[in-house]
């Protein structure tokens, strides 16, 4: 799937940096850059944009105002330099919140959960129809079919994504939340501060601990009782 995509910003520097972010997301084409909301709607038609990133501090029009006019057909991520409108913005149910100086990481986060919304607009049903997720690594944005993944490592500022009949983890800048948010919850379960586990994937539970060959991922406290949920639904 491919998301059309606008950027409405007053920051040259802003409009730039978001530009190339677009540039280098294989699923995002850009529609149009503009410089102020007022300039976008005479001279875009919004019909044909599904992802709008826009500034919220702005002369004449602010993208909070904004944001009501166009209604909710397109999805809207925020970019601000201000953390005080966090909760305005999701009053007006913006689907992502970025705050300036906004890392590739983080807006690629947030395209994904735009791709994520879509398809399942399209597909008409929970996000368990996703097949796959983008992440960067090693400079480079590599797409991983969900299908593949027997679980996920958190490690400080990082994850390690381990693929099944792979000798190596893909590692990747970015929390294990990120992570999480983009993963179908029918399909992942977190059963630890540190790990999220394919539930697919799982065949053997040894005291407390889930094993993938030599490898024991530990069920902590805080995430025993909905593992012990998931297993006594299965039995």
């Amino acid at each position: 799937m491919n998301l059309t995509c606008c950027i409405i910003d007053d920051e040259p520097l802003a409009l730039d940096m978001l530009e190339s972010y677009v540039e280098k997301t294989p699923f995002l084409t850009l529609c149009g850059k503009f410089s102020g909301a007022l300039q976008a709607m005479e001279t875009l038609s919004f019909d044909t944009v599904d992802l709008l990133f826009l500034d919220i501090q702005m002369p004449d029009l602010n993208g909070l105002e904004f944001s009501r006019i166009i209604g909710d057909k397109i999805r809207i991520v925020f970019t601000t330099a201000f953390e005080q409108y966090a909760v305005d913005s999701y009053k007006v149910n913006a689907l992502d919140y970025l705050l300036k100086p906004i890392s590739y990481p983080d807006f690629l986060q947030a395209a994904n959960k735009a791709l994520r919304w879509y398809e399942m607009l399209r597909s008409g049903s929970g996000n368990s129809d996703v097949t796959s997720i983008f992440v960067k690594t090693d400079y480079k944005l590599l797409q991983i079919d969900l299908k593949d993944i027997l679980y996920v490592e958190g490690l400080k500022d990082y994850v390690k994504i381990y693929i099944e009949k792979e000798n190596q983890p893909i590692i990747s800048l970015m929390s294990m939340k990120s992570l999480e948010d983009l993963l179908p919850a029918q399909r992942f379960i977190r059963v630890h501060r540190s790990y999220i586990v394919q539930t697919s994937k799982i065949k053997v539970v040894e005291r407390n601990r889930i094993v993938f060959g030599k490898q024991h991922i530990p069920v902590s406290d805080s995430y025993k009782e909905k593992f012990m949920a998931f297993l006594n639904e299965r039995r």
